[in-house]
């Protein structure tokens, strides 16, 4: 039992008739949706669309801008340790490693994810699954680079948190005073990075806006204290800019000066390893908001790979430099009276930095939920945007295994071998999506076969280039991805094998079944009202499986029969529901529209809409004789029914198919209870199993002996 979600349902409700926001008391505001009012939605991403305002720029530099963000810290010091380090830098170095980082990050940050991925939004929402979304229909075979794609993405997002947090802490070793509190040894650093992450995972429930609204102005500062520092290098070296230069990257990197040779490419990836996220974090602050926002951030950030770089130019061979284990120029390069200060600032920016994948990864989910790649889990939605949402399981799965990060690697230099080889995997498999959007929806047809040639083979080199980390931590990312891909696998396949055998019934057919079961009082009334919740929105079919429930596994009398559906609808607060009889006064269909920031009380919610069909004569009076009130009401009692499929033994059903089934409701078990996500904890609630396939393998006929024989 699932609910169905307008955005991957095209027959909809728009939401503007019978909505209005619900009042404390729930129930008591909901409004009834007659028939002839619209359910379809138009699916124009415009009604999705955030407002650019200074406000939501500000939510936009917190949430979606940290991972990119925090780069530099880590980009130089990773092609500085490639190189050998200070005392092998030269004119040459610097100049050709800065211009494959400002070309990296113009090309696949601001050319393909700005400029073309953003315009690829799934109703306003972004990411590898919303683009798969699009464009499905051009070949089955586009779900293996979503999944593969997704998957790599949630991976790395786990890894995120643990290197920029680490990195941050480490840099407390660059103050003498701190140095001799913490020490050289890792301990206390991972004691803090732990602490920082589990209080950055506990804060996630206040949602994306508040938190953004926290962040923004930190991480203004904090791209403005980049540039600053940045740009005071550049103006004492201008001849720093000649690093804009393509062909100088190109000249170093095919230079026998090169030490690390073309795995230079896997440490220069690490300046757009943020890139993705921002794609995912679309629906989060809107694609206008990023536009605006992007040029400041792109700035900034160069001004600082450029000011490092000058400061490496001045102090190269400089032997004190060369005596610090890991020097990291992003904190040498400021004095010793600003290095606390940018200490404290960094760290507020690693955690923002883990923030992006953390909101990224909600996005992700949700809409492999909607695709049927992942299990329905239960979401909330804290802010006034349905793209601003929270995945309580993701986030807790995502704080254990950043934990289990940095237990494993310890340090960031550890933790940097294993970052960025599984997003080259989701850039290579977005690229591919991206040309079919080009090719078959935006009919740029020759555009698309040179975006999809030149960024794949660019992407492919940072793929071979990043493979050298693979044993150096870069297995841990693989595996994880591996572990995520192997759950929408078989989520996948289990899904469709049910679908295969799932089968829709016309409620009318019976309704004389229904009808004699009520009167026949040779069997037990099990409730005044029973329910049945569905996922099929058709109102005149039901799934063959609750009919079988109600008519074949022991027949299920009841008073009235309700079969209700929760539809969560784009608007944040429609409350209303549509009922049809069916020309009966004991079958119900009865479909509940709901905004996607009203609480999915269906317990209360169907009580008002029980009361509202007795008040009009449409339920007839369900008297009962005893209750703690004075004068008992017309309504009696209530038990839901929750069917699981269950894969029978004797199912005629190949062994790769009983896998698929038994695999995915493995997963399930641990999604978590859809009674609880639907307000039935407290209500009369029983499970019952029906078979998933009715179809049984054919057996021989046994045959019939006399009793004082034996075969």
């Amino acid at each position: 039992m699932t609910q169905s979600t307008a955005s991957d349902q095209k027959e909809q409700t728009s939401g503007t008739q019978g909505t209005r926001k619900p009042d404390d008391h729930g129930a008591a505001a909901i409004k009834r949706k007659s028939k002839n009012e619209s359910k379809h939605g138009d699916g124009d991403d415009k009604s999705h669309n955030i407002p650019v305002s200074i406000a939501a720029m500000l939510v936009t530099l917190g949430v979606v801008y940290g991972d990119i963000g925090t780069s530099p810290m880590y980009v130089t010091k990773a092609l500085l340790a490639g190189q050998g380090g200070i005392m092998q830098v030269t004119e040459e170095f610097i100049l050709g490693a800065l211009s494959l980082v400002i070309w990296t990050v113009t090309l696949l940050t601001t050319v393909k994810y700005v400029l073309i991925s953003l315009k690829a939004g799934n109703h306003g929402e972004g990411g590898i699954f919303a683009l798969y979304s699009i464009v499905r229909k051009y070949g089955k075979w586009l779900i293996i680079p979503a999944m593969l794609g997704g998957s790599a993405l949630l991976a790395d997002g786990i890894l995120t948190p643990a290197v920029t947090i680490t990195t941050a802490v480490e840099g407390l070793r660059t103050i003498p005073a701190m140095r001799s509190l913490i020490g050289d040894g890792q301990t206390n650093v991972v004691i803090i990075t732990l602490i920082i992450v589990s209080l950055l995972f506990a804060v996630q429930r206040a949602g994306t806006s508040k938190i953004g609204r926290a962040f923004g102005p930190v991480m203004t500062f904090w791209f403005l204290f980049l540039g600053a520092n940045g740009l005071v290098y550049v103006l004492g070296n201008p001849a720093i800019l000649l690093a804009f230069n393509p062909l100088r990257g190109i000249a170093f990197l095919l230079s026998p000066n090169n030490h690390a040779g073309v795995m230079i490419l896997g440490s220069c990836f690490l300046a757009t390893t943020g890139a993705e996220a921002l794609y995912s974090d679309m629906g989060h602050v809107g694609r206008g908001n990023i536009y605006a926002t992007w040029p400041f951030v792109k700035i900034c950030l160069l001004l600082s790979y450029l000011g490092q770089g000058a400061w490496l130019l001045a102090n190269a061979g400089n032997p004190e430099l060369a005596a610090i284990q890991d020097l990291n120029p992003f904190f040498e390069m400021l004095g010793e009276g600003m290095r606390p200060f940018a200490v404290g600032l960094s760290t507020c920016a690693a955690i923002i930095a883990s923030q992006a994948l953390v909101t990224g990864a909600f996005s992700l989910v949700s809409e492999a939920s909607r695709l049927d790649l992942m299990p329905h889990m239960q979401i909330f939605y804290p802010a006034e945007t349905k793209g601003q949402l929270y995945i309580p399981m993701v986030n807790n799965v995502m704080w254990v295994g950043c934990i289990a990060v940095v237990l494993l690697f310890q340090s960031s230099a550890h933790m940097e071998a294993a970052y960025g080889l599984a997003i080259t995997i989701t850039m290579i498999c977005t690229s591919i999506l991206l040309f079919f959007f080009l090719h078959n929806i935006r009919k740029r047809k020759i555009a698309a076969w040179i975006f999809v040639i030149f960024f794949v083979a660019l992407e492919g080199f940072f793929f071979g280039a990043s493979l050298t980390k693979f044993f150096h931590g870069g297995y841990f990312t693989i595996l994880m991805a591996a572990l995520i891909m192997g759950i929408m696998v078989s989520w996948y396949n289990g899904t469709s094998v049910e679908r295969r055998q799932a089968t829709l019934l016309p409620i009318r057919s019976y309704l004389g079944q229904l009808d004699s079961l009520r009167n026949d009082e040779t069997y037990e009334l099990m409730s005044d009202n029973l329910v049945y919740l569905t996922n099929e929105t058709n109102t005149n079919y039901l799934d063959r499986d609750i009919l079988y429930s109600i008519l074949d596994k022991h027949p299920k009398r009841a008073r009235a029969y309700w079969f209700l559906n929760v539809e969560v609808m784009d608007e944040p607060h429609t409350f209303s529901y549509s009922v049809e009889t069916f020309g009966t006064d004991y079958v119900f269909r009865v479909h509940l529209y709901l905004g996607y920031k009203v609480n999915q009380r269906v317990n209360a919610y169907l009580r008002q809409v029980v009361s509202d069909l007795s008040a009009s004569g449409e339920l007839p009076p369900q008297t009962h004789e005893y209750s703690v009130y004075k004068k008992p009401g017309p309504i009696g009692s209530f038990r839901f029914c929750m069917l699981r499929k269950m894969l029978a033994p004797e199912s005629d059903v190949d062994s790769r198919e009983r896998s698929a089934i038994a695999l995915k409701y493995t997963i399930r078990r641990f999604a978590g209870s859809p009674a609880r996500w639907f307000g039935l904890e407290s209500s009369s609630v029983f499970y019952e199993y029906v078979p998933l396939f009715t179809k049984f393998k054919e057996v021989d006929r046994m045959m019939r002996i006399d009793p004082n024989t034996r075969p």
